[in-house]
């Protein structure tokens, strides 16, 4: 179970998790990213998950789809 940190927004701390797994290389391109796993891994809400997505996406790391959902962007993309 991943321990946050009081000092900071559960959802800035969970993209800051998932944007390092995608600049590590452990996230691929074209990974999408469930809000129910990412939920049920972080513990916590979908609104919570949907606010870190949201701001992956800001960064040009995550690209959300409608209908079909969130996908890590290529690098070239970024």
């Amino acid at each position: 179970m991943f321990e946050f940190s009081p000092s900071r927004s559960k959802w800035e701390q969970i993209a800051e998790v998932i944007g390092g797994q995608i600049s590590a290389g452990e996230l691929l391109p074209d990974h999408k990213l469930s809000e129910v796993e990412l939920a049920g891994t972080f513990d916590v809400d979908r609104k919570t998950v949907r606010k870190a997505i949201e701001s992956l996406r800001d960064k040009n790391l995550v690209i959300t789809r409608p209908g079909m959902g969130s996908f890590v962007t290529h690098p070239d993309q970024r």
